[in-house]
């Protein structure tokens, strides 16, 4: 095992930066998803820490060594990538024995290694089949076997499960896991599926625009997103976002829209009157009573519950839940409730840095109000 961490790490492509100022810290054992939207630059960060792409500055260190400089089959990794990249010509057997052959290992250490690692992704059945011969799933299993026969110290995987289909992709999801746990080896896995992320991961780091935007557990991402781009990118349905206003009345603090007024709670000393974003997940507004109302504009079936869009005035539409019985129609007017200490706000300058006091112990112990008080500022420059 070895921890790995990226300092300051930049890629630039010409005039196009593809990864910007990254630090990341990544613990011995750690199971890290690298999640964002296509373009965001996490497979290029990947590519960087396998050694297959030079970083522009900044440095990369593995275990105790720094690995800028050194070859990608010196680093004690293994990768094992979207399309499988399996040799159509060889066996599963030698697919998976390949990279010991290349590293010299000996022919007679060989069968007892690649036995091993079959028993543990259930191919040793399979062991004299083609790669065309298999399933999507079954390949997959192939590769990440010939990634597993060198027992590295890193495991890094780039959308390995995006070509199969979804009834797969959860059981891999499990497979996965499970296999983290028995090795106990440090992975890196870059997904765009924030379903992946949020199932296999101890830490999820969120990029956009080449940028980290938060690194931090499943759980957290999900509750206390650090921006506004978190919070909408997190989630499905994702989170209601409504620009307003932010006013004090009386000691207290009231959020204001069109067709909308809650109460705003959470707030830190930071918080000041002017426009800010307000966010509340589909689960914390509750159809069918409460003070609000708007018209049905959609209405998704999903089978265990129904996903009701709700118009209240201009273009601002708010998505709920609600259990499969209830099917609203299109057009009709139905009232709502909101859960004011659901409620996240966010400042409204381009950074929409999340201005709400940490709710879980982890993230209020590293809150600082003064440096909050300073963010919200240059977000709102």
């Amino acid at each position: 095992m070895a921890d790995v961490v990226l300092t300051n790490l930049n890629k630039q492509f010409d005039s196009f930066t593809a990864v910007e100022d990254m630090n990341l810290s990544i613990e011995q054992g750690e199971f890290v998803s690298l999640l964002g939207p296509s373009g965001c630059g996490k497979t290029t960060t990947l590519r960087m820490l396998a050694g297959l792409e030079f970083c522009t500055s900044g440095e990369i260190r593995i275990g105790e060594r720094v690995v800028n400089d050194v070859a990608p089959g010196e680093r004690d990794i293994a990768m094992v990538f979207q399309s499988y990249a399996l040799y159509p010509h060889m066996s599963v057997e030698n697919n998976i024995a390949y990279p010991l052959k290349k590293r010299g290992v000996p022919k007679s250490e060989r069968g007892a290694m690649v036995a091993k690692t079959a028993e543990m992704l259930h191919l040793t059945e399979l062991l004299n089949r083609k790669p065309r011969q298999l399933s999507g799933g079954q390949q997959q299993r192939v590769a990440l076997g010939r990634a597993l026969v060198r027992d590295p110290k890193v495991f890094l995987l780039d959308e390995p499960l995006s070509n199969l289909d979804a009834k797969l992709r959860g059981y891999m999801r499990a497979e996965l896991v499970q296999l983290h746990n028995r090795l106990g080896r440090t992975m890196v896995y870059v997904t765009h599926d924030q379903l992946e992320a949020m199932t296999m991961s101890n830490r999820i780091a969120i990029m956009e625009g080449g940028r980290l935007q938060q690194f931090a557990p499943p759980q957290d991402v999900y509750r206390e997103p650090a921006n506004r781009f978190v919070a909408s990118f997190i989630g499905t349905p994702g989170m209601n976002l409504i620009d307003g206003e932010l006013r004090q009345q009386g000691g207290t603090w009231w959020f204001e829209a069109p067709e909308l007024k809650i109460e705003a709670r959470g707030l830190g000393p930071s918080a000041q009157a002017g426009k800010v974003c307000l966010g509340i997940r589909p689960e914390s507004i509750t159809l069918g009573t409460g003070p609000y109302s708007g018209a049905v504009q959609l209405v998704e079936q999903t089978g265990h519950e129904n996903i009701v869009a709700v118009n209240i005035g201009g273009d601002i539409r708010l998505t709920g839940r609600a259990p499969a019985t209830v099917i609203p129609r299109f057009g009709e007017t139905i009232q709502f409730s909101i859960d004011p200490d659901a409620s996240h706000f966010f400042a409204a300058g381009p950074a929409g840095i999340r201005l709400n006091v940490p709710r879980s112990a982890e993230s209020a112990d590293k809150w600082n109000p003064a440096e909050a008080a300073v963010n919200l500022q240059e977000a709102q420059l």
